[in-house]
């Protein structure tokens, strides 16, 4: 039944993309979050049904869609240096060619689609579309693990969700972080969403999807999700009214929910401030330490997959009460090798060494920057009631950008394909803007530096 529901849908989003094309590639952000060939007992197991989507997805844009108005952001021209760069070190400067071409297979492809996505972002209407697929795709698989917590289940690495693999999106790091990052996107969809225009309804579910993604962290036991709940409120402290009453309120669910928490998630998210004493934290130091050391003789980095070079030494400390008041200090040598970066920027900068991360920093900044600027600019009285939604959604994508820069200090995710999707709808989120001014004969910039209360940011990528 399982398979006979997944061939259903992907039938109808195909069916429905032969009449309006643009839904190919809604199909495609469906197959690459969700995966469902892996979910499949047997029909789509065989098939390529994400390569089939996208073929679809770009076929369909050449042959139906308007491209007079298309844009090309300087960041799409970034993405794209970064590809032709991965490209050639994985050819070039692999230290382990067969294991490096295996990731270059699926992260060419992250890659290719950021680049491609924001030439279809035309209309507000397809950038909501995006965004609406990528949340609620993401709900098929959080609403799962919100369910399995509150029943109690947790376990991490290995709390398994609609598939028994611990990989992709499924990964417990990554699924939180990326189920925390979406979180200001679902609270806009309350607001100002008008694929289903917003009401009690649209808040019931975006409110439950958001309780099922403050669960994720507690039953994957990632502490990457905790640090990440924690930083999202602070950023959203900057748009509450009264901030006074936002701290309280956190402060108190925080020690309401205390009691119900499972004591093994206790535990475990008590190791950050004790992280001496935690053998994965001080594997991550040392993979770091070694991976720095690597590129001062490597600067061109050693090509995907280099972390399995690493040999790593290093003590953990661990302080025990022996009565009396006195403190036993038991200090213990681990010796490990091939130990994942668990970073994005050491992933990219071992493995395509300081132009690679660069590349990735400079593409990832300016996303920030932008965002920065639209969110100043769209803001006032003076905006029209057709462009009041511009910068609720700024401030949501930029929200959800440096949520997932910090969760990527942590977890190695500098290719997966859901936070390049973000990182595509902000840029033809941005140019669709652009797109809009220069249609509006837009003011020449110099008079809007010189306009009373005008942003200083210039408008640029």
């Amino acid at each position: 039944m399982r398979d006979l529901g997944f061939v259903g849908f992907l039938g109808s989003l195909c069916l429905l993309g032969l009449k309006r094309p643009f839904i190919f590639i809604l199909g495609y952000i469906y197959i690459d979050t969700v995966s469902p060939q892996r979910l499949s007992y047997y029909l789509l197991n065989n098939i390529p049904v994400s390569l089939v989507m996208f073929v679809l997805a770009v076929g369909g844009w050449i042959v139906a869609d308007k491209k007079d108005d298309v844009r090309i952001a300087p960041r799409q021209i970034l993405i794209a240096l970064l590809l032709v760069y991965c490209a050639l070190t994985t050819y070039y400067v692999a230290a382990f060619p067969i294991e490096s071409w295996a990731k270059w297979d699926w992260a060419w492809k992250s890659l290719l689609f950021a680049i491609f996505l924001p030439l279809t972002l035309r209309t507000k209407l397809r950038i909501e579309s995006v965004l609406l697929f990528m949340c609620l795709a993401l709900a098929a698989i959080v609403i799962g693990a919100g369910i399995k917590t509150a029943l109690g289940g947790s376990g991490y690495g290995s709390f398994a969700m609609m598939v028994d693999d611990n990989s992709g999106i499924y990964e417990d790091s990554t699924l939180t972080t990326a189920a925390i990052m979406i979180i200001p996107i679902l609270l806009w969809f309350t607001r100002w969403g008008t694929v289903f225009k917003p009401d009690w309804r649209v808040s019931v579910f975006c409110y439950a999807l958001i309780f099922a993604c403050l669960l994720t962290p507690i039953g994957t036991q990632a502490r990457t999700g905790l640090v990440c709940i924690a930083f999202l409120a602070m950023l959203q402290l900057r748009d509450v009214k009264r901030k006074g009453m936002y701290i309280a309120g956190a402060a108190l669910l925080g020690l309401v929910s205390l009691p119900f928490l499972p004591s093994a998630f206790s535990e475990r998210m008590g190791t950050i401030s004790n992280f001496q004493a935690d053998e994965s934290a001080g594997t991550r130091l040392a993979v770091w330490r070694w991976t720095f050391e690597y590129v001062q003789d490597h600067p061109l980095g050693g090509g995907f997959e280099i972390y399995r070079e690493n040999a790593i030494v290093y003590h953990t400390t661990e302080a025990t009460e022996t009565g009396g008041g006195a403190t036993s200090v038991t200090r213990r040598l681990v010796v490990d090798q091939g130990r994942a970066f668990h970073s994005a920027y050491f992933e990219m900068l071992g493995e395509q060494g300081w132009i690679g991360l660069g590349l990735w920093l400079l593409i990832h900044g300016i996303g920030i920057l932008r965002m920065e600027w639209l969110r100043r600019h769209y803001r006032g009285d003076h905006i029209p009631d057709d462009e009041k939604w511009v910068s609720p959604l700024a401030t949501a994508l930029q929200h959800a950008h440096l949520t997932f820069l910090l969760g990527a200090a942590f977890v190695g995710i500098a290719y997966q394909p859901f936070f390049w999707m973000l990182v595509s709808v902000e840029i033809g989120f941005d140019t669709y803007l652009a797109r809009k001014r220069k249609a509006q004969g837009f003011k020449p910039m110099i008079e809007e530096l010189e306009a009373p209360g005008a942003s200083k940011l210039a408008p640029g990528y």
